[in-house]
């Protein structure tokens, strides 16, 4: 059927892929169900600005798991960062944009700091990471001087707090935030096809016609449905521009580049990748350097969010990012994963949150629910992977 397969074949072939959407659609539509208010414009607006930090970081951490590695100290950098900039904005009455280049600035140094010892000492990440998150969280104590530094105020504060509402308003919403999802929607189905008419010009196997305009008309919908809420709210965050940006910038680095191929090879075998002459230690370096320019973006965005920096900032940070990267695909193996899967389990993260919070759940119960949902995620990933050895 000219590489055409039906719809079981592909769904079988995408379990893990097809599945987190799927989970991320039933758990939404739970909530919404238990609490009608989740699905308000003022509550998803709420759930964009409060978890985007979270989804920064997921994007960096499942580069490094696809190379094989953990990264444990990207909340401890979370809150170095945050602090640097606070420390010149507040404390030194700097304009915020100095804030912004200092905070990025540190968070490279960082990375390129952790990259020399795994890729150049040889030194295991776990190890270099856990040495990172005591040394940047001490850090961040000493810069604070043990305080916690606040208001940012001005155009700091409206980095993760600000939006683009009123440019094109009308009828009680934002007709610019409409315009903006529609392009979204028209430039991911363009991409959609194109890919669809590559992989069938190379005789690869693709979704069958009726499953991919139906896909496309579904995921359209949902982008739209979710933009005329934003439009309804408060219109479109700077910081939701920010994570697109990253989001789109960053897929095309991890499959369409040289570097993004090298990273799956170091993951899925060294050794191959070794003789087959990717420099290895050069990668490694560079996607650690990468991890800490996104902890320093998150550490943007939180501290902006937070109007302030504090010592205990981005506590746990580091967890939640892994758990988005596993639960969206990733493989605790190394050599496996995507960012808008990474992304996606990100999604699934803060929607648990926000509904459980908005249900009155304690603190206590979120975290039990959180732990089992991340141990389901990796032992479909083992169940999976044994299936498909026993298949071969």
């Amino acid at each position: 059927m000219n590489g055409v397969s039906t719809l079981s074949t592909f769904l079988t072939r995408n379990l893990r892929q097809s599945g987190i959407f799927v989970a991320f659609v039933a758990i939404a539509a739970l909530f919404a169900v238990l609490n009608p208010a989740f699905l308000s414009p003022g509550n998803l607006t709420n759930i964009v600005l409060q978890y985007s930090y979270i989804l920064i970081l997921a994007i960096g951490m499942v580069i490094i798991i696809i190379a094989g590695h953990i990264d444990l100290s990207v909340g401890a950098v979370v809150a170095l960062t945050g602090a640097t900039a606070a420390v010149l904005v507040i404390r030194m009455q700097q304009p915020w944009w100095v804030g912004v280049l200092a905070a990025l600035a540190v968070g490279v140094l960082v990375g390129a700091w952790q990259g020399f010892w795994v890729a150049y000492v040889g030194i295991p990440a776990f190890i270099v990471t856990l040495a990172g998150m005591l040394l940047f969280r001490g850090l961040t104590f000493l810069v604070l001087s043990n305080v916690s530094l606040s208001p940012f105020g001005g155009g700091y504060y409206a980095i993760a707090n600000g939006f683009f509402n009123g440019v094109l308003g009308g009828y009680g919403i934002d007709v610019f935030t409409l315009v903006v999802f529609g392009l979204g929607v028209v430039g991911y189905t363009v991409a959609q096809v194109r890919a669809r008419r590559g992989a069938q010009a190379h005789a690869q196997t693709v979704e069958a016609l009726p499953w991919f305009l139906t896909k496309l008309l579904v995921i359209a919908a949902v982008v739209m449905w979710f933009g005329a809420q934003l439009a309804q709210s408060r219109g479109l965050p700077f910081v939701l521009i920010l994570l697109a940006v990253l989001v789109i910038a960053y897929g095309v680095i991890t499959q369409r580049s040289v570097f993004g191929r090298h990273v799956y090879a170091i993951g899925g075998n060294l050794h191959a990748a070794l003789l087959s002459g990717v420099n290895v230690r050069k990668v490694n370096f560079w996607i650690f350097v990468n991890m800490g320019f996104l902890a320093a973006v998150a550490g943007v965005v939180f501290s902006s969010r937070t109007n302030g920096a504090q010592p205990g900032a981005g506590n746990m940070f580091e967890l939640d990012a892994i758990a988005a990267c596993f639960i969206g695909g990733a493989a605790v193996t190394g050599g496996v994963g995507r960012v808008s899967g990474a992304i996606v389990g990100g999604l699934i993260m803060a929607v648990m949150s926000n509904g459980m919070q908005l249900m009155g759940l304690e603190q206590s119960t979120q975290q039990v629910v959180k732990g089992l949902v991340l141990l389901v995620a990796v032992a479909f990933d083992v169940w999976n992977k044994r299936r498909a050895g026993a298949a071969r």
